[in-house]
Formats: C-alpha cells, structure tokens, sequence
C-alpha cells in the first residue's frame, strides 16, 4: 500500500542576489547560537501541471525533485494569510508509478490528489536543477530554528524551450521557530536587515517556478 503522505506547513523568505553577494551574518540573529555548515545538495525537480496551467494559477505546484533530505514528490499549495504554504509530500519509493507525463510517471496518490484540484493529465512545464549550499541555524540546545541555503539555480521553461540561471537564497522556518507572531516578525526583520546589509533584497518572483516560466 501507498504510504499517508507527510504534512508540513512552509513559511520562508526569499531574496535576490548577484552571483558574486557575499554571504550575510547569520549569528547575531534572535534566537540563534550556531551556524552549522554549509551542507551540499544536488536538487533536481521536474515540475508539472493540467492543461492551461489550471494548477498554477490557483496557486499549486506539483514536483518530483531528487537530491536532499525531502527527495520525491510535492504538492505545494497556495499561500496561507501568514505567508505559509502547505506542502503534501511522498516519498519517491512509497510512491506507487502510474499514468506516464511525457519522461516522468506520476504516482497514482499524486495524481488521485490533484484530481481533486484540477482537471486534465499531468504533464512536465519546467526543471530546476540547483546547485544548493544549506547552512542549519540552532539555538542553544541544538534544535533547527531555522535552515538559510544559498541556491545556484539553473531552470528550463519546457513549454517554450527557454533556460535561464540565476542565484538565490531562502530562509526557511525551522521547528524551534518562534511560536508567537511578534518574535517570529523580529527573527525575519533581522534577517532581512542583514541580507540588505549584503546587497540582497526580497525576491520579485514569488517562487522559483513562477521565475523559470516568466511570471
């Protein structure tokens, strides 16, 4: 039997930098006492969607990436009024294969949920490779407040055949994140204070798809 996929809710900040931005000074940030890293991954998503991107324009993205911890298959969806996004994932070996997208066969759970979703096969639009560099933020008793990766993206629109390469960094909530809304708005203006102090700034895309495909 397929696995219940696992849940979790992902809140994060995104920044746009230049090639050659200098890393920013991560511990002096409220909370955190270690900077572990940075740990190596090669991530490569493959990223799917209906007809008419119907997916897409509710505000979901449905994946199979290989590399890192959370390899196999997600489904991300919109964002919640605190800026999270719910992401539903399976393993990529609990996932039993089904009906074929283009080099890519989708699980039958994969597909089963996004039938809920939307209409019409799944069918590939973009691949992300990315070249990651995560750094885990601790605090004094070790656990992850938050994870910061320095990403080296290189993506492919697949409906128009057009690649483009960029460079990015995302700050990632962690499970000993601050709980209430007032230290978790202090944590994130720090980080952003100090990634402008770099010469890094919010990101104008709202995620790395929307990037790939030009939106």
């Amino acid at each position: 039997m397929t696995p219940e996929p696992a849940r979790a809710l992902e809140i994060e900040l995104t920044f746009d930098v230049h090639g050659d931005t200098p890393l920013p000074d991560l511990s002096g940030l409220p909370g955190v006492a270690v900077v572990e890293g940075p740990a190596r991954r090669d991530l490569d998503a493959r990223y799917l969607d209906v007809p008419g991107f119907a997916l897409g324009r509710s505000g979901y993205a449905v994946r199979r990436r290989t590399g890192g911890p959370d390899e196999g298959w997600h489904i991300k969806g919109p964002k919640t009024a605190d800026g999270g996004r719910l992401e539903t994932h399976w393993p990529l070996d609990g996932a039993k294969g089904g009906a074929s997208a283009g080099e890519v066969s989708v699980p039958d759970a994969v597909a089963a949920a996004v039938a809920e979703i939307a209409s019409g096969a799944l069918a590939p639009i973009a691949r992300i490779v990315n070249d990651r560099h995560a750094y885990a933020l601790r605090d004094e008793a070790g656990a992850l407040v938050a994870e910061f990766v320095d990403d080296h993206v290189v993506a492919t629109d697949e409906t128009r055949g057009v690649q483009t390469t960029w460079r990015e960094w995302e700050f990632e909530l962690g499970p000993a994140a601050p709980a209430d809304a007032a230290a978790r708005s202090a944590l994130f203006d720090a980080v952003t204070a100090a990634v402008a102090a770099v010469g890094g700034r919010p990101a104008a895309s709202d995620s790395k798809l929307a990037r790939t495909l030009g939106l």
